[in-house]
């Protein structure tokens, strides 16, 4: 699998990133995100932090930071991100309409998560966590290939059938050699900030 993959290069100005990702959708997945880049400014008040919004067809990160509006742009043509919260975010759902369907194929998805990924000016971060989308499609693949990842953590619920698709989203960022940690609800947010800046 590693054979011919794309050189991964830094996100300019970030130190860490750490990926939120979950097999199916509707487990907790962007709350957790969210709740993580909190966590990690409220533990640390000097530790900036940025949260980026993969979810190109569920965007709910602008619901869950209770932010809306579009990005300026900087002089370089950079979209700053709008924060709240101490916390500097950039989703999709800030580039469209709340009610419009983002009806795209492949080809548009992965320009718009490039765009997400390389033309933010995010100033220095200590952290950016990532919201990726449910499953372990392109986006995923597309991002743990281009960006070093420091770290992932995949949440699920309980029940049998949504664990079965944690293990395939486990198996695809250990083959991209990604530390995975894995986290059934509830669990305590205490032992999840914990693990991701040991």
């Amino acid at each position: 699998m590693a054979r011919g993959l794309p050189k991964q290069k830094p996100i300019l100005g970030v130190k860490q990133v750490v990926v939120v990702a979950s097999g199916k959708g509707g487990v907790g997945k962007s709350t957790t995100a969210v709740n993580l880049a909190l966590g990690l400014t409220a533990n640390d008040s000097s530790k900036s932090v940025g949260l980026l919004d993969a979810d190109i067809y569920g965007p709910s990160i602008p619901k869950l930071m209770n932010l809306r509006g579009n990005p300026e742009l900087t002089d370089k043509n950079l979209m700053r991100p709008l924060v709240n919260y101490g916390v500097l975010c950039m989703s999709m759902g800030f580039l469209v309409e709340e009610t419009a369907p983002i009806v795209w194929r492949g080809l548009m998805v992965m320009s718009a998560i490039e765009r997400l990924l390389r033309q933010v000016e995010w100033g220095q971060l200590d952290y950016l966590v990532i919201d990726m989308p449910p499953g372990t499609g392109d986006v995923q693949l597309s991002i743990t290939q281009n960006i070093p990842i420091s770290g992932a953590v995949i949440v699920s619920t309980p029940q049998d059938i949504a664990l079965l698709d944690v293990r395939r989203g486990a198996e695809m960022f250990r083959k991209v050699n990604v530390p995975v940690s894995i986290y059934s609800f509830p669990f305590s947010a205490l032992h999840l900030l914990a693990d991701v800046i040991r």
